[in-house]
């Protein structure tokens, strides 16, 4: 993808750690639910800001396969 979307796809992960870390003080009540949907939101926006990002560039999406799918596709192809 485009250099931009990448940014956005890293700002997006430092996003969903902060939602993760926000879990327990909104469990104690020591934030609102607001700011947690705030946040989420956000993460939100970042990706599809990013998908955006790619296709007003004309640059192609980079298709993310976790390393199980990529060893099972890997099994597959060399069993043909």
């Amino acid at each position: 993808g485009h250099p931009a979307s990448a940014s956005l796809h890293s700002a997006r992960t430092i996003c969903r750690r902060a939602e993760r870390l926000l879990i327990p003080l909104l469990e104690c009540n020591d934030i609102s639910q607001d700011a947690f949907i705030f946040v989420n939101r956000l993460s939100d926006y970042f990706f599809v800001l990013s998908r955006y990002i790619n296709h007003i560039m004309d640059t192609p999406e980079v298709l993310w396969i976790s390393p199980a799918r990529r060893r099972q596709l890997q099994q597959q192809y060399a069993d043909e």
